[in-house]
C-alpha cells in the first residue's frame, strides 16, 4: 500500500478519476466519504502536479452529502457567518475554533452514547439517540455561546450598544456645543 507518513494517498487524475494507490483501484467521493466515517486517514493529490488537493475534495463531499441526502448539517445561518468571515480579520481564528469545537462535541457525543448504554442498555430506548436531543441541543447551544463570546474578545465594540444614559449624556454634550458654536457664530457676525 502506498502511503504518506501513514496516510493512504488518493490521486485525482485531469478526467476527474480518483485512485486509491492504497488498495490499487478506482474510487468515487462516496468511497472517500465512507472512508472518513471509519476514520481512515488519506491525502488527495493532484496526480500532475503532486499538489495536495484534500481540502477541496473533502469540500466537494460535503457538498455532495449535503445535495444528495436533504438532510443538511449546516444550516443557511451557519453558511452565510461562515463566508462572512472570509477576508475578515477573524478568519484566522475561525478554522481552529471550529476545529476544537468539532472535537468537543465528537467527545460529548461519545460520553453521551457510552452514558445511554449505561442508562439504558439494551432498550428502545437506549438505540434511539431521539430521546436525548435535548442534551445535543443543550451543548450546541453552549458552544454558540461560546463562539459568540470569543468573537466579542478580539472585536469587543462591534455589538455593544453604549447605555441609554451614556447616549443622553452624549446627546446632551452635542447640544451644549451646537449652542457654544451658535454663541461664536454670532460674535463673529458682530465683529464682522
Amino acid at each position: 500500500m502506498a502511503r504518506n507518513d501513514g496516510q493512504i494517498v488518493i490521486k485525482k487524475y485531469a478526467n476527474r478519476r480518483l485512485y486509491n494507490t492504497g488498495t490499487s483501484t478506482y474510487v468515487t467521493l462516496d468511497d472517500l466519504a465512507v472512508m472518513v466515517k471509519k476514520g481512515e486517514d488519506f491525502t488527495v493529490q493532484d496526480a500532475k502536479s503532486g499538489d495536495d488537493i484534500t481540502h477541496s475534495v473533502l469540500t466537494q463531499i460535503i457538498f455532495e452529502q449535503e445535495s444528495k441526502t436533504g438532510n443538511t448539517l449546516l444550516p443557511i445561518s451557519f453558511l452565510r457567518q461562515l463566508i462572512s468571515y472570509y477576508g475578515d480579520q477573524m478568519q484566522m481564528v475561525v478554522p481552529s475554533y471550529l476545529e476544537h469545537s468539532m472535537q468537543a462535541f465528537t467527545e460529548q457525543q461519545t460520553q453521551m452514547r457510552e452514558q445511554i448504554n449505561k442508562t439504558f442498555g439494551d432498550t428502545p430506548i437506549g438505540k434511539n439517540l431521539q430521546v436525548p436531543m435535548q442534551m445535543v441541543e443543550e451543548t450546541v447551544r453552549r458552544n454558540t455561546e461560546m463562539f459568540q463570546q470569543a468573537m466579542k474578545m478580539f472585536s469587543p465594540f462591534a455589538n455593544a450598544a453604549p447605555p441609554k444614559e451614556t447616549r443622553k449624556a452624549e446627546a446632551k454634550d452635542l447640544d451644549e456645543l451646537k449652542e457654544q458654536l451658535r454663541a461664536l457664530q454670532t460674535k463673529l457676525d458682530n465683529l464682522s
